[in-house]
């Protein structure tokens, strides 16, 4: 028996309307020869309609001339429904009864798939069901800690399955374990991502929607054999993701950023500006961070490269680390901030926190979007002028894409050497291209030559970074920034990677090579009589 709770705009319980359990569709609106009649003159004639599929249950707007709200947001077409989110018409707001023994009985279509995993069908309404039998404890569900709340709810659920087992409405073959983590962790975590998460293999998590989500392992892309039960349960995650964290996302603001409480970075994209639902992307936090060692063991750099660059940041050295999405930029720039002393007083600033630096001199800094009402954001640019007040010895920005280029580029030039950064490009002299155009988007009216020359005196060396078709994450060229010839910037390569062709299974393969120039630096500290080891610039 299904039955629909119609209620007033306060709350208060009006009637409660048995609906015709032979049909899968209902009308609702002024007319009354509608299956659900609402007397108001708010309420088209013809105003909503609801479905039962095989999936769970629909919503679907019908051209009504006041709108319908579902959940809080307006509805545009037909929406998945998890039966409580309230749809809210014309003064009134209707939700189906969530009783136990007055629920329908499941669709003939949620039947387990080949390996017994359960259907979507069945871990929505099972869903649907927990979430309406703990709403019955809701006082003494709101003081319970979150290892006791998942406790509960899992007690909850096994009388819920046991109940559904005694009435035939569970298939024999399925695998109950399975329903049972699936469904506690849609109802209090983070849904089918849960297990994903917890998997090291994983390095990124890709949700197109809520029957489609990606994964990558060891660099290459895979799809996934869990999905959502519907759109509402991806749109649930965001909220519980963006929630704790002070951000929103809804149609008036249908992006966000936000990151998970291990560090794992997330940015959420809804519709209507996502078409085929919910999008959302994770790129998981390493617990433990790579080692300099590791980064050779990978083949991301040779052990000459790596020699390099860890003396390059012992002399204070400025260094950019270019690349595109996914190279490895942050992780190249972890290591070689760890090769910063021990003693020296570090303030990082990025716009989602990645980093991981061993020192105990670490001051954290992290930009803030803006609240609800427009106000309150914090970008780096501001960030970055208040760390010159903290009296930093290096300053690690996580990656430049604005107006905060020029502040780092005189940072650099004016006390503050060695200090580390990123930025977007594919290639070195696109790098300092982009510089170029970062540092105009501040808004000074500066010369382009004065730009260059600023360049020039503050950048010492730029770390290209790339990920190939095998996933494989190398550093393709180190170069020095030795000058200006004209209004030209100058670049000296002094290592690249040079691929010499795949293996049959499209592993990349290719060697490390030295050009054989010297670092200006390096012959520096060669005439002021220090020892220099000048062997990894051997050329071939």
């Amino acid at each position: 028996m299904v039955q629909l709770m119609v209620r007033d705009a306060a709350g208060n319980r009006l009637e409660t309307i048995a609906l015709d359990p032979t049909t899968t569709g209902w009308i609702v609106g002024r007319d009354e020869n509608c299956d659900v009649t609402l007397d108001s003159p708010q309420v088209s004639r013809r105003h909503l309609r609801i479905l039962r599929t095989a999936g769970g249950w629909q919503v679907e707007e019908l051209g009504s001339r006041n709108g319908t709200l579902l959940g809080g947001r307006r509805l545009e077409g037909a929406a998945a429904w998890d039966g409580q989110a309230a749809i809210e018409l014309g003064g009134f707001r209707l939700a189906l009864d969530v009783r136990v023994d007055d629920h329908q009985r499941l669709p003939a279509a949620a039947t387990p798939d080949d390996d017994g995993a359960p259907p979507a069908s069945l871990v929505a309404d099972c869903h649907r069901r927990l979430v309406a039998a703990m709403d019955l404890r809701r006082l003494e569900v709101q003081r319970l800690a979150p290892a006791a709340l998942r406790e509960r709810a899992g007690a909850v659920l096994d009388d819920l399955l046991n109940q559904l087992r005694a009435a035939g409405e569970l298939p024999g073959v399925l695998d109950r374990d399975r329903l049972r983590r699936m469904v506690l962790d849609e109802a209090l975590g983070l849904g089918p991502l849960e297990a994903l998460l917890a998997d090291d293999a994983v390095s990124e998590i890709m949700v197109n929607g809520p029957s489609q989500i990606f994964v990558e392992r060891s660099g290459r892309l895979e799809r996934s054999g869990t999905v959502f039960s519907s759109a509402e349960a991806v749109r649930h995650v965001v909220d519980r993701i963006v929630t704790p964290l002070g951000r929103r996302v809804d149609e008036a603001s249908p992006m966000v950023d936000a990151r998970l409480p291990d560090g794992s970075r997330v940015n959420a994209v809804l519709p209507p500006l996502a078409l085929g639902g919910p999008v959302v992307t994770i790129r998981k936090f390493r617990k433990e961070r790579l080692q300099p060692s590791d980064l050779v063991r990978l083949g991301s750099l040779s052990e000459g490269m790596l020699a390099f660059l860890a003396e390059a940041v012992r002399h204070r050295r400025n260094i950019l680390v270019s690349g595109g999405t996914g190279s490895g930029k942050t992780t190249l720039l972890n290591v070689l901030a760890g090769f910063i002393g021990a003693g020296e007083r570090v303030i990082s600033l990025e716009d989602a926190a990645e980093l991981q630096l061993p020192h105990r001199h670490w001051v954290r800094l992290e930009s803030r979007p803006a609240g609800a009402e427009g106000t309150g954001a914090v970008g780096l640019r501001e960030l970055l002028r208040n760390s010159l007040r903290m009296r930093p010895d290096r300053i690690v920005v996580g990656e430049c894409r604005g107006g905060e280029a020029l502040e780092m580029l005189q940072a650099m030039s004016t006390g503050h050497d060695g200090s580390l950064t990123t930025l977007h490009a594919s290639n070195p002299r696109e790098a300092l291209s982009r510089l170029e155009v970062l540092v105009l988007m501040s808004g000074m009216e500066l010369p382009l030559r004065a730009v260059r020359e600023q360049v020039a005196g503050a950048v010492h060396l730029l770390v290209q970074v790339a990920r190939h078709a095998d996933g494989g994450r190398r550093v393709t060229s180190i170069c020095e920034v030795s000058g200006m010839e004209g209004d030209v910037l100058c670049l000296q390569e002094l290592f690249r990677y040079q691929p010499d062709g795949c293996l049959p299974d499209g592993t990349q393969q290719g060697r490390f090579v030295a050009t054989g120039q010297i670092p200006r630096f390096y012959e520096e500290l060669r005439r002021s009589g220090r020892a220099v080891d000048l062997s990894p610039f051997r050329a071939g």
